[in-house]
C-alpha cells in the first residue's frame, strides 16, 4: 500500500505559521525533505490550497519575479518543484472548493476518499498540509510518516501544528539530519499499532 508522508516546516515551538497568517521565517517553499523521487501525488487541505495554488502558479508563469510570500525570486529548488507539480496529480480535501488553476487537480470530499486514494497503485503521497488536514488524517490513522524541518526560532503566537489533535500519537524517530542555518530535519514513523482504522 502507498504511504502518506506528511512534511512541513515548523518553528522550534511547533508553529506552522505566525500571527500574520504565514510562516514568514521560511526562506523558500521548495520540497526540501527528500521526497520527490518517492512520490507521484500531492495531497492538501482546502485551507492551504488557495495560497499553494497562487504561489506555484505565480512561479510557473513568472519564474524570475519575486514570490509574494518570500519577496525574493524563486530559488532553483523552487523552480524545480514548480516544474515537478505540472506533471504530478494533486488532491485537495475540501467540501467546498470546486475549481483549480493547476491542471491535474482532483477534489476529495471526505477522509474516506483519502483512504481510497491510498489503496490505488502508485508511489507514495506527499501530504503538503496545512496543519488541520495533517492532524485530521493523523487522527484517522492514514499518515504513515512525518517529516519536519524545524527552524531555530521561537515564534510565540501563531498556529501550532498539533493543536486540534483528538488524541495522543506515539512516533518512532527514524532519522535526524542537520541542515544549514541551524535547521534540523526530523523524520518520524507512525507505528502501525498507533494508527486507527479510517
Amino acid at each position: 500500500m502507498r504511504k502518506i508522508i506528511a512534511a512541513m516546516k515548523v518553528s522550534l515551538d511547533g508553529k506552522t505559521e505566525g500571527t500574520e497568517g504565514h510562516a514568514g521565517w521560511v526562506e523558500a517553499w521548495s520540497e526540501d525533505y527528500g521526497l520527490t523521487p518517492r512520490i507521484d501525488a500531492c495531497l492538501l487541505g482546502g485551507g492551504m490550497w488557495p495560497g499553494y495554488e497562487q504561489y506555484w502558479s505565480g512561479i510557473q508563469d513568472k519564474p524570475d519575479t519575486p514570490a509574494w510570500i518570500t519577496g525574493e525570486p524563486p530559488t532553483p529548488a523552487e523552480r524545480e518543484w514548480a516544474e515537478f507539480i505540472t506533471r504530478t496529480p494533486h488532491y485537495v480535501l475540501s467540501r467546498t472548493l470546486t475549481t483549480s488553476m493547476l491542471p491535474g487537480t482532483t477534489f476529495l470530499r471526505d477522509v474516506s476518499d483519502v483512504a481510497a486514494l491510498k489503496q490505488r497503485p502508485g508511489k507514495d503521497i506527499y501530504l503538503v498540509g496545512g496543519a488541520r488536514v495533517v492532524v485530521a488524517l493523523l487522527d484517522a490513522g492514514l499518515v504513515d510518516e512525518l517529516r519536519l524541518i524545524t527552524y531555530p526560532l521561537v515564534v510565540g503566537g501563531g498556529t501550532p501544528l498539533f493543536a486540534s489533535t483528538a488524541r495522543p500519537h506515539r512516533m518512532e524517530l527514524s532519522s535526524v539530519e542537520q541542515l544549514p542555518a541551524g535547521k534540523v530535519l526530523l523524520t518520524y514513523t507512525v507505528p502501525a499499532e498507533g494508527r486507527t482504522a479510517a
